[in-house]
C-alpha cells in the first residue's frame, strides 16, 4: 500500500526538497533549478542517475513529466517553496564538496550527459514540436503583462460603466492600454531573439506597425492603417529580420558589421513589412476574427463541444500552445478572446470529476486528502494537481472530466449563438481567476452570467458523468489499487 501521509499532513517544502536531491543523482547532477505554476523544473546531468519510481512515489509529489527539463510536479501552493529550498541544498551540497577539495564528478557528469540530452532532443525535437515551443517562448513571457492589463481594463471598464470615480477612469485607460498599444514591439523583441537576431532590430522593425506615420504609406493604391497585421505581422517581421541579419552577418566583414548589417536587416525586414507583411498579416488577422464570430455564431454549441472536450487532452500534449498566436490576434482585434472562456470549462469538468471521485471512494482517506488539497488550485483554474494526482492515474474520470468540459463549452458556445458572447480580455487565467477579465458583446454583466453558468454546468456535467461512468460497473475500486493510483507520485500509464 501507499506510505502517503493522511489528511492533514502534508510535508514540508523543506523536507520535499531534501528527500528529493538524492533521488535525481545529488547536487552534482543537477544544472539548473527553476519553477513554473506547479511545477520543479531541473536540468540534469545524467537522466540515467535518477531513481523514478522513488521520485514518483516521494510524499508530496503529484507526477512526472519529461521535456528538456526534469520536471517535478508539487502543485501551486508548495512549488516556490520546493524550489527555493531545493536551490539552497543544491548550493548547500556543492559548497561543502568544494570545501572538501572537490572533484571532478560534475564535469564527468556533464560530459557524459551531454549524450543523453542531445538524444532526447533529437527524440523530442520534430519540427511541429520545435514550433510550438518557440511560439510559447515568444509569448509566454507576456503573459503577466497581458493580464494585468486587462484585470485594470476590466475594473476600468466597470467604473466607466457605473460612473464612479470619473477623474481616474482616463488614467486607468492610459495604464491598461498602453502595453497593447505596443505589444507588437515585445512580439517582434521576443521573436527575434527565439530565431536567432538581435532584440531589439526584431523591436524597431515591429514598432512600424502601431506607427501613425503608416498611415502616409499608399500600398496598392489603398493607404495602410496603424496596426495593420498585429501581432502575426510583427511576428512575421522580427522573423525575417533575424533571418536577413543572419545572413547578412555571415558575408560582412568585421569593421563594417557593427555599421551595416542592422542597416541592412532593418531596411530590408521593413520594406517587406510595409509592402507586403501588413497587407498579409492584417487579411490573415481579419480571417482570425470573423472565423471565429461565425463559428460561435452558426454552430456555438458544436464549437464549444468540441473545444471544450478536447482542450485537457491538448494541454497534455503540449498543443494549446498553437493557440496563443490566436488568442492574442483576437484580443488585438476585438478586446477579448472568446475561445479561452470555452476552453476553460475543460477545468470545470476536471473538478467535477474530482468532487465525485471524493464522494464515491469515500473510505479512501489518501485520496481524500489529494482532492482536499488539489481542489483549491483547481477551482482557480490551475488542473495540473488534480489531472496527475486523482483523474488521469484512474483513467476513467479524466475521460468524463473530458465530457464536463465539452457540455460546459456547449453551454457557453449556446449561450454565444442565442445571447451574448463572452471572452477574456487577457490569456492565462482560467475557473474563478478569469473572472475580472471576462468581457462580452453585451457587456460586462452578461458575460460573467454566462461565464459563471459555463463552469457551473461544467461542474455539474464532470460529477454526474464520472458519478455515472467514472469507475468499473459494480463495486467501488479496491482501496489498495485506488491509493496505489492515485498517490502522489503517481505518473499515468
Amino acid at each position: 500500500m501507499s506510505d502517503r501521509s493522511g489528511p492533514g499532513t502534508a510535508p514540508r517544502p523543506e523536507d520535499t526538497a531534501r528527500a528529493l536531491l538524492p533521488l535525481v543523482g545529488g547536487a552534482a547532477n543537477v544544472t539548473s533549478v527553476a519553477n513554473c505554476i506547479s511545477r520543479l523544473r531541473l536540468g540534469l546531468a545524467d537522466r540515467s542517475r535518477v531513481r523514478d519510481a522513488d521520485v514518483r512515489a516521494l510524499p508530496g509529489v503529484l507526477g512526472v513529466v519529461e521535456d528538456d527539463t526534469y520536471q517535478v510536479v508539487v502543485g501551486p501552493q508548495a512549488v516556490n517553496a520546493v524550489a527555493a529550498a531545493f536551490g539552497r541544498l543544491v548550493e548547500e551540497e556543492r559548497a561543502g564538496d568544494g570545501e572538501q577539495g572537490g572533484t571532478d564528478t560534475a564535469e564527468e557528469l556533464a560530459e557524459r550527459g551531454a549524450a543523453i540530452r542531445a538524444a532526447n532532443k533529437r527524440r523530442n525535437a520534430t519540427p511541429f514540436k520545435l514550433f510550438l515551443r518557440r511560439i510559447a517562448n515568444i509569448f509566454v513571457p507576456l503573459i503577466p503583462a497581458l493580464i494585468a492589463c486587462g484585470i485594470i481594463a476590466g475594473v476600468t471598464g466597470l467604473l466607466r460603466n457605473l460612473g464612479w470615480l470619473e477623474g481616474a477612469v482616463p488614467a486607468l485607460t492610459a495604464i491598461s492600454s498602453g502595453f497593447m498599444s505596443l505589444i507588437t514591439v515585445f512580439v517582434g523583441m521576443n521573436a527575434a531573439k527565439e530565431f536567432g537576431g538581435t532584440p531589439v532590430l526584431g523591436g524597431a522593425v515591429a514598432a512600424i506597425i502601431p506607427f501613425a506615420g503608416v498611415a502616409d504609406v499608399q500600398v496598392f493604391g489603398t493607404a495602410l492603417s496603424p496596426g495593420q497585421g498585429g501581432v502575426l505581422g510583427a511576428l512575421g517581421a522580427a522573423v525575417l529580420c533575424a533571418y536577413v541579419e543572419r545572413r547578412v552577418r555571415r558575408h560582412m566583414p568585421g569593421t563594417l558589421d557593427v555599421l551595416l548589417t542592422p542597416t541592412i536587416a532593418v531596411l530590408v525586414a521593413g520594406l517587406a513589412t510595409v509592402f507586403g507583411l501588413m497587407l498579409a498579416a492584417g487579411a490573415l488577422s481579419e480571417a482570425i476574427g470573423a472565423g471565429a464570430d461565425w463559428l460561435l455564431g452558426t454552430a456555438g454549441a458544436f464549437a464549444g463541444l468540441v473545444l471544450g472536450g478536447l482542450f485537457l487532452p491538448l494541454v497534455m500534449l503540449g498543443l494549446h500552445q498553437a493557440l496563443i498566436p490566436i488568442h492574442t490576434t483576437l484580443i488585438d482585434l476585438e478586446g477579448y478572446t472568446t475561445l479561452l472562456p470555452i476552453l476553460s470549462m475543460a477545468g470545470a469538468g476536471q473538478v467535477g470529476a474530482a468532487l465525485a471521485v471524493y464522494r464515491r471512494l469515500k473510505h479512501d482517506a489518501g485520496i481524500r486528502a489529494t482532492v482536499r488539497s488539489a481542489l483549491p488550485a483547481g477551482l482557480l483554474g490551475v488542473g495540473e494537481p488534480l489531472i496527475y494526482g486523482v483523474t488521469l492515474p484512474l483513467g476513467r474520470p479524466f475521460i468524463t472530466a473530458c465530457a464536463g468540459g465539452a457540455v460546459g463549452g456547449a453551454f457557453v458556445g449556446l449561450m454565444g449563438q442565442l445571447w451574448a458572447t463572452t471572452g477574456s480580455t487577457a490569456i492565462g487565467p482560467s475557473g474563478w481567476a478569469l473572472f475580472p477579465l471576462v468581457q462580452g458583446s453585451a457587456g460586462i454583466g452578461p458575460a460573467v452570467a454566462v461565464y459563471g453558468g459555463g463552469l457551473l454546468v461544467g461542474y455539474v456535467a464532470g460529477f454526474v458523468l464520472t458519478a455515472l461512468f467514472g469507475f468499473p460497473k459494480g463495486a467501488a475500486l479496491p482501496a489498495e489499487a485506488v491509493e496505489e493510483a492515485v498517490a502522489p507520485g503517481s505518473t499515468p500509464g
